[in-house]
């Protein structure tokens, strides 16, 4: 319980602090334990399909950035700019590299599961090409183009981490399109 003093200190500390901008849309997943059990990472490792191994690092000053086939530029320049709202987030600052693809696979199963459409993965920012979280962030970009469902990915805004977060746009789901051409066939009647 707080004294008549301690309120006053909290309330001092926290005058100049704002709330956070529409976060009530937002799907916050905890970071994965980096002290699981043995067998259960052995079962997820072979359902695995993302890559590990040999990797060609992609320089700090390159943006990440990638659209797949039949994407208009029209919908990376909007996810680069930070029009589309992310639907859950994905923290893997300072994990395993073993770790990140573990916790990437299970993150855009549950992603797609959800049926959420835009993502912010958070990588970090190493001060050298060879720091932990530029490989991480290496690995992030192969291990995206991977998934058949990501449309389109690239870094974020300032507010959303900068170099050191990605922006990933997926595809609708089969449900989401299917919903869509009843509401539009709905209209057109």
């Amino acid at each position: 319980m707080m004294n008549f003093n301690d309120e006053d200190l909290f309330k001092d500390a926290m005058e100049d602090v704002t709330p956070l901008k529409d976060c009530s849309n937002i799907l916050w997943l905890k970071s994965p334990s980096t002290k699981s059990p043995r067998q259960r990472q052995e079962e997820l490792q072979l359902d695995n399909p993302l890559t590990s191994g040999f990797l060609t690092i992609i320089p700090r000053e390159v943006p990440l950035e990638y659209k797949a086939e039949g994407i208009q530029q029209g919908v990376l320049d909007k996810l680069r700019l930070g029009k589309y709202q992310p639907n859950a987030s994905l923290n893997l600052l300072r994990q395993p590299v073993e770790t990140c693809r573990q916790s990437l696979y299970s993150f855009m199963l549950q992603a797609e599961h959800e049926n959420f459409r835009n993502l912010l993965i958070i990588h970090g920012k190493g001060k050298e090409d060879d720091a932990h979280a530029n490989i991480v962030r290496s690995y992030l970009a192969r291990w995206l183009q991977q998934f058949e469902q990501v449309q389109a990915f690239c870094s974020a805004q300032p507010h959303h981490g900068g170099s050191g977060a990605c922006y990933v746009a997926l595809r609708k789901s089969e449900q989401a399109r299917a919903e869509n051409r009843e509401r539009h066939a709905k209209r057109s009647r």
